[in-house]
């Protein structure tokens, strides 16, 4: 009987690394692979592209990670995006200060944001739905605040335009970005008392409603978190473009969503970490960067990004069975 327990202990503990280590050891193959096929794809220029491609994605799926570890998904953010970054470019090529316009438009990305979890938690709507009719009525509304053209003559600030395209020793600005934002998010995930409330959501709703933690409260907060963090994506890419496109962001949630579990998050909650999706979404970046280096068609770009997804959900599925 003992030796039985051990055996059981020991696999879940190979289990655990296993999740553990994958996406790290999923990425340097990929690396491996694509510098030998490549060996232009380890120069620094080219690193250095990789991290300001991956900074949007990166951002977008730390939010993302918050949502699936409370058991939900949000399919809004691209939407959320292009009309924080709609806002923002409208107000700068009216004159406003810059500051004051890059606040304006992260408040209406968390606004945003905090509506789809008022919808989600007071409405009782699955959050695939509520989501999906969100997503639709954003992008019709970023169309329609922009008359479907593109805002240009954003004005010559210097602080906007170092946003999407400057660097700081050598840095990309959006990969500094990224990076301050994965350590302030990760300490909230693993430091703080809300941290542990997310991981309590997703791991069993009813249970955290009897142990006291107000469930919807941390619902509306973690979409609202997720629309701050789209939206600070939106600014970035609008500086970097030095216009706001009101068709941005299409398609984003997709890759988020595909960085998060192949980070290893699981899409039924209550289990993961905002390390992997990082992971995930240098992964997905490499990739991107590796097949476009090797010359790939961008048809076949999307069936190798697609199987590799699958692989992910998959093995997500093969680990909570």
């Amino acid at each position: 009987m003992r030796l039985e327990e051990t055996n059981m202990f020991t696999n879940k503990r190979v289990k655990a690394l296993t999740a553990t280590l994958g996406p790290f050891i999923g990425l340097f193959l990929i690396i491996l692979i694509i510098s030998i096929l490549n060996p232009g794809f380890l120069s620094a220029p080219n690193l250095l592209n990789v991290l300001r491609q991956v900074s949007i994605n990166a951002l977008i799926a730390f939010g993302m990670t918050f949502v699936i570890l409370t058991g939900g998904i949000d399919l809004s953010v691209g939407a959320i995006l292009a009309f924080s970054g709609a806002v923002t470019a409208t107000l700068l090529s009216s004159g406003m200060d810059p500051i004051l316009a890059i606040l304006i438009g992260l408040l209406v990305g968390a606004a945003l944001g905090a509506i789809n979890g008022i919808i989600i938690a007071k409405g009782k709507v699955a959050p695939f739905i509520a989501t999906l009719a969100t997503m639709t009525i954003y992008r019709g509304a970023t169309l329609m605040f922009t008359d479907g053209r593109p805002v240009s003559n954003l004005g010559d600030s210097t602080l906007f335009q170092m946003l999407g395209g400057g660097y700081f020793f050598g840095i990309p600005m959006p990969a500094i970005t990224m990076m301050i934002s994965f350590v302030i998010l990760y300490l909230i995930l693993k430091k703080t008392t809300f941290g542990r409330r997310v991981y309590a959501v997703g791991g069993n709703e009813e249970a955290s409603i009897l142990s006291g933690i107000k469930v919807d409260r941390i619902k509306i907060y973690v979409y609202s978190l997720t629309g701050f963090l789209a939206a600070i994506a939106g600014v970035i890419l609008t500086s970097r473009l030095n216009s706001a496109q009101p068709t941005a962001g299409t398609m984003y949630e997709l890759d988020a969503i595909a960085a998060v579990v192949l980070g290893g998050t699981s899409l039924t909650g209550g289990k993961g970490w905002i390390v992997g999706t990082l992971i995930g979404a240098l992964i997905i970046g490499v990739l991107n960067n590796g097949l476009n280096l090797l010359g790939v068609s961008s048809f076949f770009q999307q069936v190798v990004k697609g199987s590799v997804i699958l692989l992910a959900v998959l093995l997500d599925r093969r680990k909570t069975a």
